[in-house]
C-alpha cells in the first residue's frame, strides 16, 4: 500500500493559490481514477480517498488542518494503515523550484517548508518520496509567505493546470517504477519557460 498526501490549507479561501497545489495534484489523481474523498476518522484529521491505481493499492490524503501542522496528520494517517515513511509520497509546492518544473526525490532536507518541516519532526524520518512542484519565486523582495498565497494569474493557471496532470503522471509512474518516476519528473519543462 502506498499513502500519496498532498499539502494543502483546507480553508476555501485558499483555493487556487500556489501553496495548494499539492492538494490539487492528489484532487487530480482521484478524479482521474473516480476515487471519492471521504473524511476520515477524527484522529486523522484528513479526507482520504482508496483505490487501487495501476495495480497499487492506495490511500489519497489531504489535511484538514493547516499546511504548516501537518505532521500529525500524516502521521495518523500512517499509522491508521499500518504504512510506514517508505509507503509515504508528500506532494507539495516549492519555491526554489523554477515554475512548471517537477522533482521527485526521496530523503533530503525541508527545503524550508514548513509543511514537510512538521512532517519530518512528527514521523522522525526523512526517508520518504517528494514530488516538488515549482511555483517560482516571489517577485523583488516580497514575503515568501505571502508569494504562496497568492492565486496564480491567467497565463500561469494555464501552465499550472498541464503541471497537475504532469505530475499526475509522475505519481502514477512513481507506484510502479519509483526510480523511472524519478527521471520523468527531472525531464518536464515548461510550455512558457520562466
Amino acid at each position: 500500500m502506498k499513502v500519496i498526501f498532498g499539502l494543502r490549507n483546507p480553508e476555501r479561501r485558499y483555493d487556487g493559490t500556489r501553496h495548494n497545489v499539492g492538494g490539487e495534484v492528489v484532487e487530480a489523481i482521484a478524479n482521474r481514477w473516480s476515487l471519492r474523498f471521504r473524511r476520515g476518522p477524527r484522529r486523522v484529521a484528513a479526507s482520504l480517498a482508496q483505490g487501487t491505481i495501476d495495480g497499487v493499492d492506495v490511500i489519497l490524503a489531504l489535511p484538514r488542518v493547516s499546511m504548516n501542522v501537518s505532521g500529525p496528520a500524516v502521521a495518523a494517517v500512517l499509522r491508521y494503515y499500518g504504512a510506514g515513511t517508505e509507503d509515504l509520497l508528500v506532494v507539495h509546492d516549492d519555491i526554489d523550484l523554477p515554475f512548471g518544473r517537477l522533482r521527485l526525490h526521496r530523503g533530503r532536507g525541508t527545503g524550508g517548508h514548513n509543511g514537510v518541516r512538521s512532517i519530518v519532526a512528527t514521523v522522525g524520518s526523512r526517508d520518504f518520496y517528494r514530488l516538488k512542484v515549482g511555483v517560482g519565486r516571489p517577485p523583488g523582495r516580497m514575503d515568501p509567505a505571502a508569494f504562496v498565497l497568492q492565486r496564480f494569474d491567467r497565463d500561469e493557471r494555464h501552465e499550472i493546470d498541464l503541471l497537475i496532470g504532469d505530475a499526475a503522471d509522475v505519481v502514477e509512474q512513481y507506484l510502479v517504477d519509483p526510480e523511472s518516476a524519478v527521471q520523468a519528473a527531472g525531464s518536464r519543462r515548461p510550455e512558457d519557460p520562466r
